[in-house]
């Protein structure tokens, strides 16, 4: 079976080129082609390094775990929580259907049926897919709201937590459906509008939490803020009492209209899926090539590097770090997200900060690799302050947003161990 979507980019859509999908049995590929239109306009981009402006098809075959589709593509993608709620909203479409003696759609959803169910006012980024009706996949029907206000968090969660529980209804789903993102796993989440109109993201503690996930990522991103870093914007809100982490989506301007992104896995050239080991120093390697200010941005690397090891954030993969559009066929870091203290967790990074240093959550190794990023010892000390300053306020600031005691205590571990004293001995 082959199928072809037309591929857009931005809130006043221009044409970037087509989509092929191709599926036979169980095996799937794609092939990507820039329009005309697209090679001659002089603000035109190459929307994936490794997509390069040229003329013809380009291909890519799903691999194991890995995407059908080029990878900045597959960074639209629904993530976790978005494939579990999409593919039970299909089975209980057709369940609805057989017992009311309906035609039946007996086909399984394929890996283009994912990719067009996300909500296209919500989809991630700057890319938009057309078919050849001229219907952007994904809208709602007009005059239908896509993304819900703040107003609505109750039922977001109340439908979430039906789910997590297995007692959802077809309503709860078709609430949920289509409104999760592609920044984030399985963790339950909706987009939604903050109280000023710009979307946002809403996470909602899960039946399963043994600890206040929510208050802790809110948390370490005001931290992050505190420490120098570009962070989301985020802060929770009290939902019939349950508290919701509301984080500002950073790939919308304040008027709406849309941002180009892409991962760290799609900047750097990599499959995120195959098992394979990555290293910040690609990272760095990659803003070298293709950043707009690249010594900024790796000075940025740096300092988030320090910052998750001293709260125990280790799950840095390539996924949870991205890049926006700035322009010139060039990319900027975009701000921090996805930023979470793992109290229980091994203090090993899951994106290691070098090949030679390997996974350790290390003050020592993390200097080590300061030459790498270009970046002077005092320099590096000075950093390293910021962070140990507002890392050494967590719970202060903590007691801010309302944890308890019991709640900080389940925390103290991701912020308090034998790398702040490690720190504390090289600012002496």
């Amino acid at each position: 079976m082959r199928r072809t979507i037309r591929v857009y980019v931005g809130e006043s859509p221009r044409v970037v080129g087509v989509l092929h999908h191709d599926k036979q049995g169980a095996r799937e590929s794609s092939a990507f082609e820039y329009d005309g239109t697209w090679l001659r306009d002089e603000n035109h981009y190459a929307i994936d390094p490794a997509l390069p402006l040229v003329s013809g098809p380009q291909f890519h075959r799903k691999s194991g775990d890995g995407s059908a589709f080029p990878r900045a593509i597959a960074d639209t993608e629904p993530d976790g929580w978005g494939r579990r709620i999409i593919l039970r909203a299909h089975a209980k479409r057709r369940e609805t259907a057989r017992r009311k003696g309906q035609a039946i759609d007996t086909r399984p959803l394929d890996s283009l049926d994912f990719l067009l169910a996300v909500d296209d006012g919500s989809r991630v980024g700057a890319l938009r897919f057309q078919d050849d009706d001229g219907v952007f996949q994904g809208a709602f029907e007009p005059g239908r709201r896509t993304a819900p206000p703040l107003i609505e968090l109750g039922m977001l969660v109340s439908s979430s937590r039906a789910f997590e529980s297995n007692a959802e209804t077809l309503a709860d789903l078709e609430y949920l459906r289509g409104r999760g993102t592609s920044l984030g796993g399985l963790r339950p989440k909706c987009t939604v509008l903050d109280d000023d109109g710009h979307l946002a993201i809403g996470k909602f503690p899960s039946v399963h939490d043994e600890r206040p996930i929510t208050k802790g990522e809110v948390l370490a991103l005001q931290l992050a803020a505190r420490a120098g870093i570009d962070a989301a914007a985020a802060r929770l809100v009290d939902a019939d009492g349950t508290p919701v982490a509301v984080i500002r989506r950073f790939d919308r301007r304040e008027r709406g209209s849309r941002i180009g992104y892409v991962s760290a896995a799609t900047l750097i050239g990599a499959d995120p899926y195959d098992g394979t080991d990555h290293y910040y120093t690609e990272i760095v390697d990659a803003l070298r090539i293709y950043g707009d200010a690249p010594q900024a941005d790796i000075e940025e690397v740096w300092r988030r590097i320090a910052f998750f090891i001293l709260i125990t954030n280790v799950d840095d993969h390539l996924m949870n770090h991205g890049f926006l559009y700035a322009g010139n066929d060039r990319w900027r870091l975009a701000p921090a997200f996805d930023v979470n203290p793992f109290p229980e967790r091994l203090r090993e990074l899951k994106t290691w900060i070098s090949e030679e240093v390997g996974p350790a959550a290390s003050i020592e190794s993390l200097l080590a690799v300061a030459p790498y990023f270009q970046i002077k010892i005092a320099r590096a000390r000075q950093i390293l302050a910021d962070i140990d300053r507002a890392v050494g306020r967590w719970r202060q600031h903590a007691r801010k947003l309302g944890m308890a005691k019991a709640e900080l205590d389940q925390f103290a571990g991701a912020f308090e161990h034998q790398e702040r004293a490690v720190l504390r001995r090289e600012l002496k």
